[in-house]
């Protein structure tokens, strides 16, 4: 049977230094660039709050100090907590192995903090619950057509199967769907990770080796927000939408 509640709990990616948006992040963290009136850190939280989660883990590193200020002065409607870098940058996977005990939900729903998403017909951590199967899960990505991949410029992440499960782009091809930001993981994913600093592939890796991978596919509008000249284009498709 597929099918859970939106887990009320959600970790936010927020540790990064954001090289690709350089100047703009060279005095504040890329989470608090702004795109369409606010920053990115808090159209992502607007989004978790609307989809029903109550509990935010974020994760600091770069100019961390600034980062929790903004999330103490703006309220959300969430409980915020923070799973502190400052010493050493963890990467992704690394950064969720560190929260992990700060984590109360399993499944549970991983997001960064700078993608922008507006949501479809139904909204999009909604899509995620309702398709997952922890039977035959370990991992849910939110993914959107190559071809509706706002300001990005890859090649593709994922190839998806009929019945959603996912592997990579392969070798020297485009692979038609691309990875939103947007996830849900069971722990038992995240069981004996490497020593560190790592990315969430290694636990893709995993789980697309085990055939418990799977893809939706995002209803909405999404945006690659990663540079500067992408915040003026993502505005202007706002405006036009």
């Amino acid at each position: 049977m597929t099918g859970v509640p939106v887990p009320k709990t959600a970790m936010v990616m927020a540790a990064g230094l954001g090289k690709r948006m350089r100047p703009l992040t060279a005095a504040r963290p890329k989470p608090l660039v702004e795109v369409a009136g606010a920053a990115l850190i808090d159209h992502v939280l607007e989004r978790l709050a609307a989809a029903g989660v109550t509990r935010a883990v974020v994760n600091v590193h770069y100019f961390a100090d600034a980062l929790e200020a903004h999330l103490e002065r703006h309220d959300h409607g969430l409980e915020i907590v923070i799973s502190d870098e400052r010493t050493k940058l963890l990467e992704t996977g690394g950064g969720i192995v560190k929260a992990l005990p700060l984590i109360d939900a399993d499944p549970f729903i991983q997001v960064n903090s700078d993608n922008f998403w507006v949501n479809g017909p139904v909204d999009a951590l909604d899509l995620l619950a309702q398709r997952w199967d922890d039977t035959t899960m370990d991992a849910l990505l939110l993914l959107v057509p190559l071809a509706r991949a706002n300001c990005h410029s890859g090649k593709g992440d994922f190839h998806m199967e009929a019945g959603g499960k996912i592997v990579r782009r392969r070798v020297g091809r485009i692979a038609p769907f691309v990875w939103t930001g947007v996830q849900m993981l069971s722990k038992r994913l995240i069981a004996e990770p490497p020593a560190d600093a790592f990315s969430t592939n290694v636990f893709w890796d995993r789980a697309i080796a085990a055939a418990r991978c799977y893809g939706v596919v995002h209803q909405g509008l999404w945006f690659d927000v990663g540079s500067p000249p992408a915040i003026a284009r993502t505005e202007a498709i706002l405006a036009d939408a």
